[in-house]
């Protein structure tokens, strides 16, 4: 893909990690290292929410930096850097969890921590509540019980919804992370958030909005 010398201008001027990563390119390991430290915590996090293990995700996110640095002398800034970021991201995402799935490796009906096969939303939800009912999660339950919600979806609505929630990015630049346009991100975020609110709506109050 040919980009103009106006779009590279655009986004060297416009964007401090974009800077950063044209340091990068030449070579600059200081500049690496503030884009890891800036950036890690947050693959990570994205990682771990698509790939259910945090171990796992971190791994992950060592080989999304390896390939930043792999392909620094071949970096031309078409967007911000955390697109061009997250677009690896969701990459590496994605053929971890096609190996994953051909070694049979992902359980898709997970069991819950005391090995009852009950559901592990509505596990986390009772105890959290200590089996009463009446009683409305407080913020971090509530956090929780959304974290393993967010684990229904499939690979892409999962994606989705981290980028928006999250990264918070735009329409556009998510379907440019996933190669899908702006109108499909949405509708695929508006049947993401059905979902949810299908699966959430025992433990939400009455009338509270998802703020997914």
């Amino acid at each position: 893909m040919t980009v103009s010398q106006a779009t590279i201008d655009r986004y060297t001027q416009a964007d401090p990690d974009v800077r950063l990563m044209l340091r990068v390119a030449a070579d600059d390991a200081h500049a690496f290292e503030e884009l890891m430290r800036r950036y890690q915590g947050r693959v990570v996090g994205v990682l771990a929410h698509l790939v259910g293990r945090r171990d796992m995700a971190e791994d992950l996110a060592q080989d999304v930096f390896l390939r930043v640095y792999r392909a620094r002398k071949r970096y031309v800034p078409a967007s911000k850097f955390s697109t061009w970021l997250f677009t690896i991201t969701n990459n590496v995402a994605s053929n971890a969890l096609r190996t994953l799935s051909r070694r049979k490796e992902v359980n898709v009906t997970p069991v819950s921590p005391d090995g009852s096969g009950a559901n592990p939303i509505e596990h986390t939800a009772l105890a959290a509540s200590g089996l009463m009912p009446t009683r409305q999660l407080d913020k971090t339950e509530m956090s929780e019980v959304v974290r393993l919600a967010i684990e229904t979806l499939n690979e892409r609505q999962r994606m989705a919804v981290l980028l928006a929630k999250f990264e918070q990015l735009s329409y556009a630049e998510i379907g440019e992370i996933m190669d899908m346009t702006p109108q499909a991100i949405k509708s695929l975020l508006s049947r993401a958030r059905a979902n949810l609110r299908e699966v959430l709506e025992p433990y939400l109050e009455q009338g509270e909005a998802l703020k997914v």
